[in-house]
């Protein structure tokens, strides 16, 4: 056990082990805070952590986008249990937060909504003191540089991905089709009944907008007013509108939906018959982010939550589970070779570049909204 060290070394070795230079034993034991960890936790009562932090956090996020046993090491740790509360569409946290009393601790929004929940005053800076874990120059600017509005971090990434479709080649010939205008065309046909879309304008009407050839982020009432006709046609030759779309994927009752690039890794990864295809004529591009809520019930779990996940040997499980690539150069460098390598998180450069990330003004465009519940109610 080590008996001294300077303030100075300490430091240093802390800097170090937040990069991922050294490992948590190498740290714990230059600083002599190992021995210390094993004093305090034998005596430290049971559930003493549920004390500091509470008994629970609160999280709003996807489907499909979390390691289960993570959340249970991190219960097991603290004693806060992790409740998880699914979202199929950005629209769908925001209407919940703006309506007050959502009892949230942590969120996950996507890039293009932050400066709105600035805007609204219903997201509080990061205090970065409390997320020890988190290392700015770690992170790829162009996922993680949306969480930073007029200078303060009110976000830290989770992971980033591609907004594309899912397609069982069983029922194609064992060929994709690779574009929205296929997607589309084949849903109106012979995969008619058997396509899913999500539940979420922004990529359900983004995608019609590809079908003509216009931007995923238009909101021009004319190119609005075409999209809607291509979903209004589309509408009777669909098996579901929903974002949670693996379970009909994996059953075999739908044949083909818009897909999340983790989803279409999941389902690939079980069924190959099931490719994943970010469309040659473009799409989305996105980042989504951990953030706190104003008046979260559980201020401290919410921290000490958010802390645990982007740990990078946490997150690194994460990504091994959900399939999303992640912006964190540490969680990339314990990552193996053939997830850096896979197609499908990271696709070729030229289909990457064709995409698009959100833009704030889809998330409370009027006309896209209306487009998006006649579509539903039709």
């Amino acid at each position: 056990m080590t008996d001294h060290i300077s303030r100075q070394t300490f430091m240093q070795e802390l800097r170090r082990y937040q990069k991922g230079s050294v490992t948590r034993r190498h740290f714990l034991g230059v600083t002599g805070l190992g021995a210390a960890t094993l004093a305090m936790s034998a005596a430290m009562p049971r559930g003493a952590w549920a004390q500091t932090i509470g008994d629970r956090a609160i999280l709003a996020t996807w489907p499909n986008y979390h390691d289960p046993a993570n959340f249970d090491a991190f219960t097991a740790q603290t004693g806060a249990a992790v409740q998880v509360n699914v979202f199929g569409s950005n629209e769908e946290m925001l209407a919940k937060l703006q309506a007050g009393g959502s009892g949230w601790d942590v969120f996950v929004p996507t890039n293009y909504t932050i400066t709105t929940y600035v805007e609204q005053d219903l997201i509080e800076p990061l205090d970065l003191a409390l997320l020890p874990n988190f290392d700015a120059a770690s992170f790829d600017p162009r996922f993680a540089g949306p969480g930073t509005v007029d200078g303060k971090v009110y976000a830290v990434s989770k992971n980033w991905g591609t907004t594309g479709f899912a397609v069982n080649t069983n029922h194609t010939g064992g060929t994709s089709p690779t574009s929205w205008k296929e997607f589309f065309d084949l849903t109106q046909t012979t995969f008619s009944g058997r396509t899913m879309v999500h539940d979420y304008q922004l990529t359900t009407i983004g995608a019609a907008l590809k079908y003509f050839g216009y931007s995923f982020n238009s909101v021009d009432t004319a190119e609005l007013a075409k999209a809607e006709e291509l979903l209004l046609a589309t509408k009777p030759h669909l098996f579901a509108i929903s974002s949670d779309y693996q379970p009909s994927m994996r059953s075999g009752d739908a044949w083909m939906t818009i897909c999340w690039t983790g989803d279409g890794k999941q389902l690939n990864r079980d069924m190959p018959e099931i490719a994943y295809v970010v469309a040659k004529d473009g799409g989305e591009l996105w980042s989504d982010f951990f953030a706190v809520p104003k008046g979260a019930p559980h201020r401290d779990a919410a921290y000490a939550l958010i802390n645990y996940l982007l740990a990078p040997e946490v997150n690194a499980r994460e990504a091994l589970f959900h399939g999303y690539p992640v912006a964190d150069a540490r969680v990339n460098a314990l990552l193996p070779a053939e997830v850096q390598n896979d197609p499908i998180l990271y696709p070729a450069a030229d289909l990457l570049n064709a995409l698009e990330f959100g833009a704030a003004a889809t998330l409370t465009d009027p006309n896209r909204a209306e487009v998006m519940a006649r579509f539903k109610s039709a």
